[in-house]
């Protein structure tokens, strides 16, 4: 190993270079250690179905979120609160199949993470936030409910795993030890992958920096959606916060903040691959995500 590369890992370590390592690895633990509320509160719900509700709450929650419009409006809904905690327990409660596909696309697409409160620091921005939210539910809200409508035609359900298979592969002890236990200990797994994702991103983003990003965005004209929409795939909170600054500074347009802002699911397509067994079926969701993001981002550019 040369001298010349130890005195580069020294200089990011130390941040003589601009890039502190210590900043990443905080920063990565603070936006994981967000969610941990709503990850321990959706396993909770998920092991108070499996042991003390029974078939009756799971079938309830099944009609409700399982595959009636009123599901994937719901979801609309509750993912425009701005966080990515949802998305995270939508993964999980798709996995057990409490929720149905197109609930959980809706959630995905209506995700805003900290976009609203990113407007609002802007106040010559912040008229566009009743935009974004009415946008986003009406799209998050169609494709859901479109998606469940298809998979209902063309029976294209699938059981996947069941919440007691999740548990069982987890090795997780629900059986012998109590709710509380069982959630906590979920808890702490899916942690753990988050963090490591955020850490593995957040080093990206800082060595590759933000300008370089904003650079190349301005120069995309009318393909603007199709690359704000990749970087909302990126399975990190703060591709949210570069779309929205970049929209509030006018280096992008609304459509294209659009388009990044709804394939932006937070963490919670990569909790999904982690979760749910079924790769192809991810695959296919993700892609789903994807297309009405960039979809709807070029239409609202079009007729703006």
């Amino acid at each position: 190993m040369s001298c010349n590369f130890l005195n580069t890992l020294a200089a990011h370590v130390h941040g003589t270079d601009g890039f502190d390592i210590w900043d990443v690895f905080l920063d990565a633990l603070i936006d994981s250690a967000k969610m941990l509320p709503f990850l321990f509160l959706a396993f909770l719900l998920m092991e108070f179905i499996e042991h003390r509700a029974g078939d009756k709450l799971t079938d309830f929650l099944r009609k409700n979120g399982g595959g009636r419009v009123g599901g994937a409006a719901l979801g609309a809904v509750i993912g425009c609160v701005p966080q990515c905690g949802f998305s995270v327990a939508a993964s999980n409660l798709y996995a057990g199949r409490v929720i149905s596909v197109g609930t959980l696309i809706a959630v995905f697409i209506s995700t805003s993470d900290e976009a609203i409160p990113i407007l609002l620091a802007h106040p010559d921005r912040a008229s566009a936030i009743w935009r974004l939210i009415a946008a986003k539910i009406i799209i998050a809200a169609a494709a859901g409910i479109i998606a469940d409508i298809i998979v209902k035609i063309f029976k294209l359900e699938r059981d996947g795993e069941s919440i007691e298979d999740i548990c069982t592969e987890s090795g997780c002890g629900c059986g012998s030890h109590g709710i509380w236990y069982s959630s906590l200990k979920h808890t702490v797994n899916i942690f753990i992958f988050i963090l490591i994702v955020n850490l593995v991103l957040g080093f990206v983003m800082a060595l590759v920096g933000e300008e370089a990003v904003e650079h190349f965005l301005g120069s995309m004209g009318i393909f603007q959606p199709i690359v704000t929409g990749l970087v909302g795939m990126i399975p990190n909170c703060a591709a949210s916060v570069l779309v929205t600054e970049l929209y509030a500074e006018g280096a992008i347009t609304f459509g294209s903040a659009m388009a990044g802002l709804c394939t932006g699911a937070g963490v919670g397509l990569a909790v999904l691959f982690r979760a749910n067994k079924n790769v192809r079926e991810n695959l296919i969701i993700t892609g789903i995500v994807f297309a009405v993001g960039v979809l709807s981002g070029m239409l609202i550019n079009l007729f703006r």
